[in-house]
């Protein structure tokens, strides 16, 4: 699994963290899907909706990077509501160029063990159905599913 030390991100990194999360989700991205049914949306692909997301994601919510020999090889972002002390994991990639080496595991745990730190007692994440991997790594970490959802989608408009 490899050895990961695990820090905050920094806000000059976000440029990069953001094109290595994007890479890392296109083969499984349900926005490119959406892509392939109905095409871009108003002149916007799925990347540039991506681009915004991770825009968003990078202003709002905690961003835990994964370090593996000094090179940043992992990323998770996550939010927690201190009320319930539930933390949600919302994004976690791998450099395309480091998957297959366990670091998906070991940025798993390290996210955990940071909502641990900050006094979470509970946590949640969404996978999509068809993301094989991501559904067997979280069921091989002890996750279970507690409900399933379907992404629905209609023009309604020109």
């Amino acid at each position: 699994m490899g050895n990961l030390r695990f820090r905050l991100a920094d806000p000059s990194e976000y440029a990069t963290l953001g094109r290595m999360i994007i890479d890392s989700f296109e083969p499984i991205t349900w926005f490119k899907k959406l892509d392939d049914k109905f095409g871009p949306l108003n002149g916007c692909d799925w990347r540039k909706r991506w681009e915004q997301r991770i825009e968003e994601v990078l202003a709002t919510q905690i961003i835990l990077v994964g370090e593996a020999d000094g090179e940043v090889v992992a990323a998770a972002t996550g939010t927690v509501d201190d009320r319930t002390k539930l933390g949600f994991i919302d994004l976690l990639a791998v450099d395309l160029r480091h998957q297959g080496k366990g670091y998906g595991r070991g940025m798993l745990r390290g996210m955990l063990e940071h909502f641990r730190r900050l006094g979470t007692e509970h946590v949640h994440l969404e996978c999509l159905s068809d993301n094989d991997k991501g559904n067997a790594l979280y069921a091989s970490e002890g996750w279970q599913i507690v409900a399933s959802s379907h992404k629905w989608f209609v023009r309604i408009g020109a």
